[in-house]
């Protein structure tokens, strides 16, 4: 299979703008989510909210197009000098080879939700709120191939929870098809009354901080985040660096929102993706989880996991493959989740640390697989993400790296 590279990449979320932001709150185990104070919005919960977003300003030449999603996706365009790389990669290849993949699962929808609460009598969006291209799912999408000026193909991908996961398989398969040259794919999530309220409607939020893999668990707390990277080909290319191995799509369709008991698209995806990279479960380093800290999703995810991984390296006396969930620290943000963790597993196989899963204080002795609890040094070589949406949409990848 055809590698990827991970050219560059980038990460705004709770934690606080850019990678600093995200590797200082790791490595001191602080978290983002705070108490509920999104406006107009009276859920007893933790958010993780990012900062900044009100008093970001975008440009004049794309105020039109001004949504809280689109604030997102340009505060997190301005980090890590991503944007100056990003031209870099533009002036390479020209702009027609460089494609645009995001995920998200509201896109604009805070707006839609204003629009809707300024109805005129005749039941008229207001007329400072009716952008088509605003209260349009592809809105994100748009958005970026203006503010970038990328004129490749361009897609916006809404799977729930394993939109910017499947980024990086539509740009492998547009990459190997010759469409592009490279892609900037991410995620872009921004909290609105629709999820806080919709995910409450369906008894997933807690009101407490979320508690992943923890006996006393009983919710998500909902984030939001803008995570990018830079793809390019790899193969054959000498050096250092990260590359994208292989990946896992699956698609169980066992319910709208519960996860198939016995896990079964979650175990399809990990076998894919194993399977794709030419790995196997005992060559793999670390597992990043979807764990979203509800009953149903961790204990099903241990399940799939310990069926797939068992116990990989318990031969080598080295014990089970360490696994964790980072969502303690960011909250599940959703559509762009998969994009964010991807980000962070790149930054643990940089910084050789396995995040381990915070706010888990009492691990669940009921679950098929034991996750770690603590940061810890280690090697890491190869590593899987997993992310598990609504509907049976499951996505899991493989990345590695190289040091010749």
């Amino acid at each position: 299979m055809m590698r990827l590279e991970i050219a560059f990449h980038t990460a705004t979320s709770a934690l606080g703008p850019g990678l600093d932001a995200l590797r200082q709150a790791i490595g001191n185990r602080a978290t983002g989510l705070r108490p509920n104070d999104l406006e107009n919005c009276d859920l007893d919960t933790w958010i993780g909210r990012v900062p900044g977003i009100e008093d970001t300003i975008l440009p004049d030449a794309l105020h039109r197009l001004d949504s809280r999603n689109n604030r997102l996706a340009w505060l997190g365009l301005q980090q890590d000098d991503f944007i100056e790389k990003l031209k870099s990669v533009r002036d390479k290849f020209g702009a027609d080879r460089v494609g645009v993949i995001i995920g998200t699962s509201t896109s604009s929808i805070e707006n839609t939700e204003r629009a809707y609460r300024s109805l005129s009598p005749d039941g008229a969006f207001p007329s400072d709120n009716n952008e088509p291209r605003v209260h349009n799912m592809h809105s994100t999408g748009l958005f970026l191939t203006e503010a970038t000026g990328l004129t490749g193909p361009s897609i916006t991908i809404s799977t729930a929870c394993s939109s910017s996961a499947k980024v990086f398989a539509t740009a492998h398969r547009w990459i190997s098809q010759g469409l592009i040259d490279a892609a900037l794919v991410g995620g872009v999530d921004s909290l609105c009354q629709n999820t806080l309220y919709g995910f409450n409607s369906l008894q997933l939020v807690s009101e407490d901080l979320c508690r992943p893999f923890d006996r006393r668990r009983n919710g998500i707390n909902l984030g939001e985040a803008a995570a990018y990277s830079i793809v390019t080909r790899a193969d054959d290319k000498p050096g250092p660096g990260i590359r994208l191995l292989g990946f896992g799509e699956s698609s169980d369709a066992h319910h709208m929102s519960h996860p198939h008991p016995e896990g079964k698209g979650a175990i399809l995806a990990m076998n894919d993706a194993l399977k794709s990279a030419g790995l196997t479960p005992a060559d793999v380093d670390y597992i990043n989880l979807h764990g979203t800290g509800t009953q149903a999703n961790d204990g099903i995810e241990a399940i799939a996991v310990n069926t797939v991984m068992g116990r990989a390296r318990q031969s080598g006396n080295a014990g089970p493959v360490p696994a964790s969930s980072t969502k303690g620290w960011t909250g599940h943000t959703l559509g762009a989740a998969g994009m964010l963790e991807s980000v962070v597993v790149v930054e643990s196989m940089l910084t050789q640390t396995i995040p381990g899963t915070i706010n888990c204080e009492q691990p669940d002795d009921a679950l098929t697989y034991p996750i770690i609890t603590r940061n810890q040094p280690g090697e890491i070589r190869y590593a899987l993400s997993n992310s598990f949406g609504f509907g049976g949409s499951n996505a899991t990848l493989a990345f590695g790296m190289t040091h010749d």
